[in-house]
């Protein structure tokens, strides 16, 4: 029934095709821009736009000041040039300067107190937002991903988030501002020729600014691409110190690092030197136009059309809008790494979802009876051109017990992966309690199901947070009940720490044992309806595996259970077995019948038992030997 509705689902729906691990490619500035702005003027939040509107009133305020400090100079040195008898004028002119100066600095300051929590809150929904977005992305992307690049790409695009607001708002506008009003002074009180000469010179010195900084910013990519390399390279290696150390392989991590870090020396070298020369080509413009306005105002007054006061006015205007014109340069190479930094952030956001809740999706209940589970003619491949799963159909009714077993690649763990929705199935159904699990919420679906997983990886925390990770805010007494039933209270109130044991990185502080009886004691506690066994014992001894299989059959009991296993000897009290070879159900039935059989499992039992002999008649030999 359902076969024909989905067949070639995940070929046909652009949101379940293959994704790439790595980002988009990368967009313009503009585009980047307006992916942020709604996060500048964000919906629901009137603190926070009244804030912005303040910070606005604010930088105007500053601005206008600025503007209006030259004019009180100018007034007071032609006040004192002209050898005034009452020194109160001048002195007034020069206290009027100083307020201005400092009402200038002062509603500078209070712009950035009042926009910080706007800038600040942009970049935490942002960063939030992304990391949520990763959560939500399928296996596939996080089997493809490089770790060390994705933090340090939410790093970088948070602190750009943040230098983008800040400078792009409150430097490269205010800046824009003072322009316009110094142009508009020089024309109203000199002459047209020297508004005409400051926009011509701050043209060319922004057209400058803007085109070099334009070709730097190939540096920074290349900066931004070495230093994820480098930091993967790192994160990689340090993760898997113990594989290193078992093949002496330290110089050869050492010159795999070494390598990225001189990809990005070169490149941050580039970048340092070209921002030397943008420097330099800035000095010669302003100086040339700041040459040639004083020749004409020093001309001015040779001639009495100009008091020495307007002579300093002049170069008092200049001066001052080269101060923010030279930050500029910076600003715009900051903003230019900022966006830069921002797209790469922004690109992990347009990454489609694989698997999607549809419109409408049902809520499974997370405890309650136990649910039967259905797996019909599920066809499977990780990519198109390889089938996994090739028909396979079975059936796990409400509260049984079902095994699968198989060699290695045969497709027992993509059926756990399927039945958690981490993939959808090329065609054919997997149903939980009647319905296809599509039509249920991911959080709801994965809510209702348990697993022990073959490979289990740990927190870096205590014992206490990776047990209660099952289910927080659980009790302290259902904490320590499930790590009973586990079988590994004992050994955790032996430690000097007890619960608050730190594991270490991936659990490495424990034995293999250790970490699969802390994972069991986490699906313990959450207490599923649905439990997946996925090789739960497979780094147990088989004395260990006795106890915990005792363990594991009292919390499966009236609960649906599958259980995948390489060693046979763990499944024999399930209800039914199922063979799987290459993608296809062989053999199916109890224990007892397939060994009557005689077919493929019991070939497998008969090798297993062999090999367990042989280590039992090796582990005596050296018994006696010693």
């Amino acid at each position: 029934m359902c076969g024909d509705m989905t067949r070639n689902a995940a070929r046909a729906n652009p949101h379940l095709a293959p994704t790439p691990g790595a980002p988009k490619a990368p967009r313009d500035s503009w585009a980047t821009l307006r992916s942020l702005l709604p996060y500048l003027w964000p919906k629901h939040e009137f603190g926070l736009r009244l804030r912005l509107v303040l910070a606005s009133i604010a930088m105007v305020l500053a601005k206008v000041a600025t503007v209006y400090v030259p004019i009180l100079y100018g007034h007071a040195v032609d006040r004192l040039a002209h050898g005034a008898n009452a020194i109160v004028v001048p002195a007034a002119l020069i206290v009027g300067y100083a307020l201005v100066r400092v009402a200038a600095a002062g509603f500078g300051e209070l712009r950035d107190a009042i926009f910080a929590a706007v800038q600040m809150r942009a970049s935490r929904v942002v960063a939030r937002q992304t990391f949520e977005h990763l959560h939500g992305l399928s296996m596939r992307f996080h089997l493809d991903r490089q770790t060390g690049g994705l933090s340090g790409i939410i790093l970088r695009g948070t602190l750009g988030i943040q230098n983008v607001l800040r400078l792009a708002t409150f430097n490269v506008l205010p800046t824009i501002i003072e322009l316009v009003l110094t142009v508009g002074i020089l024309w109203h009180l000199f002459s047209f020729w020297y508004a005409l000469i400051t926009f011509v010179a701050v043209g060319f010195y922004m057209a400058f600014t803007f085109g070099v900084t334009a070709w730097r910013t190939k540096f920074r990519r290349i900066m931004n691409e070495t230093d994820n390399e480098a930091q993967t390279k790192a994160i990689d290696s340090l993760l898997n110190f113990e594989t290193v150390k078992y093949f002496g392989n330290e110089g050869h991590e050492s010159r795999r690092y070494d390598e990225s870090l001189a990809r990005y020396e070169a490149a941050s070298v580039k970048a340092q030197v070209s921002l030397n020369g943008l420097n330099i080509g800035q000095a010669v413009i302003i100086s040339a136009a700041l040459g040639v306005m004083m020749l004409m105002a020093a001309t001015g007054v040779a001639h009495h059309t100009m008091t020495v006061g307007q002579f300093v006015l002049v170069n008092t205007y200049l001066m001052q809008l080269y101060v923010p014109l030279n930050f500029l340069g910076f600003v715009y190479w900051q903003i230019n790494q900022g966006m830069i930094d921002m797209e790469q952030m922004f690109s992990l956001m347009r990454v489609n979802y694989e698997v999607r809740d549809k419109p409408g999706a049902i809520e499974l209940a997370p405890q309650g009876a136990p649910v039967e589970v259905r797996f019909e003619d599920v066809h499977f491949g990780y990519n198109p051109d390889r089938d996994i799963l090739k028909g396979v159909s079975f059936t796990v009714a409400a509260g049984q017990k079902v095994a699968i077993v198989g060699p290695t690649g045969s497709g027992k763990s993509t059926i756990s992966r399927l039945l958690f929705r981490f993939y959808d199935t090329v065609s054919g159904c997997v149903l939980v309690d009647g319905h296809d699990v599509r039509d249920y919420t991911q959080h709801s679906l994965r809510a209702a199901i348990g697993v022990v997983p073959q490979d289990t990886v740990l927190f870096n925390d205590t014992i206490f947070y990776n047990i209660a990770y099952g289910r927080p805010g659980a009790s302290v007494e259902e904490i320590e009940q499930a790590a009973r039933l586990a079988q590994i209270h004992d050994f955790i109130i032996t430690l000097p720490q007890g619960y608050k044991t730190k594991v270490g990185e991936r659990g490495l502080k424990l034995s293999g044992g250790e970490k699969q009886r802390v994972a069991i004691a986490r699906t313990i506690l959450k207490n599923p309806r649905v439990l997946i066994l996925d090789e739960a014992t497979s780094a147990l001894d088989t004395a260990t595996e006795q106890e915990i299989g005792s363990a594991l059959r009292s919390v499966a009991y009236d609960r649906t259970t599958l259980v995948i296993a390489h060693r046979l000897s763990t499944v024999t009290d399930a209800d039914e077995i199922l063979v799987l070879r290459e993608g296809v159900i062989v053999e199916r039935g109890s224990h007892a019948a397939l060994l009557e059989a005689d077919g493929v499992y019991a070939g497998m039992w008969a090798a297993q038992q062999a090999e367990q002999e042989e280590a039992v008649q090796s582990k005596t030999f050296d018994e006696v030997a010693q």
